[in-house]
Formats: structure tokens, sequence, C-alpha cells
């Protein structure tokens, strides 16, 4: 008997030790939804050259290497292996959004511009809307001003300047002032 009894400590910690196993499952699976619930806020990211439609429409076949250069930049992957290809690569990830990845080769023959091939480029007005999400409700005022506004900034100067002639009938500042330092001994 003392046997069995024995046992009985051991079987109910090893049925406690189940069922907070058990326990734990579930309330993982909870923690589990909670946590999905709550989304970390996520840095954007931009890497690469930002290649507008402007600048692959101002590079010519016949252009020197530092011509192409000082239109679209320094390129982004450059390789001994392929010393006349340049790409220009942009990614821009951000929450909410799908990505966006552009390309843009450049081909050289010698150090002349031979052809370029990559995807369609945004206008730089197209980019600036397209990533310029903070805006969008937001009221833009008139850029003109009204005879009314004009009047009422014209008036404003002559009632600052009254209110400063009774401080140029106070006493005039100090013009000598005492030496910062103690003199020499």
């Amino acid at each position: 008997m003392p046997a069995t009894v024995s046992r009985v400590p051991r079987l109910a910690a090893a049925l406690a030790a189940c069922a907070a196993i058990a326990g734990c499952g579930s309330l993982d699976n909870v923690s589990n939804r909670i946590v999905g619930s709550i989304a970390p806020y996520k840095v954007e990211v931009v890497q690469g050259n930002f290649v507008s439609k402007e600048q692959v429409e101002a590079i010519k076949p016949g252009m020197s290497r530092q011509q192409v250069r000082d239109i679209l930049g320094t390129p982004l992957v450059t390789s001994i292996f392929h010393a006349d290809r340049w790409d220009y690569v942009f990614t821009l990830n951000r929450q909410g959004v799908p990505s966006q990845e552009r390309r843009l080769t450049v081909f050289f023959k010698g150090n002349v511009l031979d052809r370029f091939e990559g995807d369609e480029m945004p206008t730089e007005a197209d980019f600036v809307a397209s990533i310029d999400n903070k805006r969008k409700n937001a009221k833009i005022p008139p850029l003109e001003a009204s005879e009314e506004k004009l009047k009422q900034f014209a008036a404003a100067p002559s009632a600052a300047a009254s209110a400063a002639a009774p401080a140029a009938s106070a006493p005039a500042p100090a013009t000598n002032y005492p030496p910062l330092e103690a003199p020499g001994r």
C-alpha cells in the first residue's frame, strides 16, 4: 500500500504538468493573435539612385562616361567583369504600400555611351506625388495676396513704428562699460 500512496502525488504532478502544457498551448494561440494584431513601425527604406524620366531623356548615345555620370549620378553597381556596363537600381520599401523597384542599365563602347535600357521611369513630379502621403488631405493655402491682406500688412508697420516712438524718448543705453577683467596689478 505504501507504494501506491507514493505514486499518487507523482501521478497528480504529471497530470498537472500535462494540464499546464495544454493550457500554455491555448494561451500561446491567444498571444499570437494579440501580437499579430499589433504591427510594429517599419522604417521606410530607400536604396539606390532615383533616376527620373527627365534624366533618361537627357542622355543620348555618343555621350562620354563623365557626361552620363553628370546627368544620372554615380552608378549603384559597377563590375570589373562588365566594365562597359553601369546599373542604376532604385528600391523603395514603405509600410502599407507595395515596394517599388526600378532599374536602368547603361552600356558603353569604350568611353562612349552606346545604348541604355530599363524600366519606365516616372517624372520627378510623379515620384514626389507618389511618396508624399502626409499631405493628401491637406488644404493648400492660396499663394496670392488679396488687396485687403496687403493693406493689413501695410498698416501693421506703422503701428509698430508708433509703439517704438515712446522707446525713442527713453534714456539712451550706456555706451561706456566697465572692463571685463580686473586691471593688471
